[in-house]
């Protein structure tokens, strides 16, 4: 029987879904993806749930993907990779096309494809123990299939900055380019502002809620498949790729890689 890793709960109009493998970092195994995909699938068809929140136990809300548990399942690296891309697209779309508010709280640190989460949510709250850091360019890769949810709310100056760079933020920061709705100060903060918000939420009805969501999710659904796919060709020739082995043996090995000039 698999380990739970994904945690849900219902009470008063909101599904609380928790990403709870924090021993790899809320890594998106094959195992919490289905499970983090059927909690949110239920509460699609829960006519009691008005909301879903999505948070985490650790100090990581995502690393992205687990491509060490596809390894050891016996993939070869291309099949991982193809593996958890495709899982990424497949779990932003669920995420925007629920006809449910989707919040998520974080606070703690936000990589990979935990961004892709983040861009596809409709409202996000961090505390004052969130980071964040676009690293893919430091790997000889790319933020490829989290762009489609990431651009269209970051502002462009901010992706051009933090998808070049890979350098860390924190929740002010994201909060100023779009990234996260709310940025808290303190555990206290973070916890009242999402009861707020989900109290507001409480008082709409549900099909003044999937209506008005469908608003803001339009454009980016808009040949979401076709841009997801060509994003994912993308990732995958990256991957593949001279510098990306490079990049990540140098990661594993905790070593600069050779194309690293930095004074660090």
């Amino acid at each position: 029987m698999a380990e739970q890793l994904v945690h849900a709960s219902v009470e008063t109009g909101v599904a609380t879904i928790t990403l709870d493998s924090p021993t790899n970092r809320n890594a998106l195994s094959a195992t919490l993806v289905g499970q983090l995909a059927a909690a949110l699938e239920s509460a699609r068809d829960d006519e009691q749930v008005r909301a879903v929140k999505l948070t985490h136990t650790g100090g990581t809300f995502c690393a992205g993907a687990d491509l060490g548990e596809a390894l050891k399942r016996g993939l070869s690296p291309e099949q991982a990779t193809a593996e958890g891309t495709s899982a990424m697209s497949a779990l932003m779309r669920t995420i925007l096309t629920l006809p449910k508010p989707v919040l998520v709280v974080v606070d703690g640190h936000v990589r990979a494809g935990g961004f892709g989460i983040l861009g596809a949510a409709d409202i996000v709250l961090a505390g004052p123990a969130s980071t964040f850091a676009l690293t893919e360019v430091r790997l000889g890769l790319a933020p490829a299939m989290i762009s489609v949810v990431l651009l269209p709310k970051m502002s462009a100056r901010s992706a051009g900055r933090y998808f070049l760079t890979g350098e860390m933020f924190d929740q002010r920061a994201a909060e100023r380019i779009g990234l996260i709705t709310v940025a808290a100060d303190s555990a206290e903060e973070l916890a009242a502002r999402t009861d707020s918000i989900l109290d507001g939420i409480r008082k709409a009805s549900p099909q003044g809620l999937a209506a008005s969501k469908s608003l803001t999710t339009a454009d980016i659904l808009t040949d979401y498949d076709t841009r997801a796919a060509a994003r994912a060709e993308q990732s995958a020739g990256l991957f593949a790729s001279v510098e990306a082995r490079e990049g990540m043996t140098a990661f594993f090995a905790k070593r600069k890689p050779s194309w690293d000039v930095s004074g660090e």
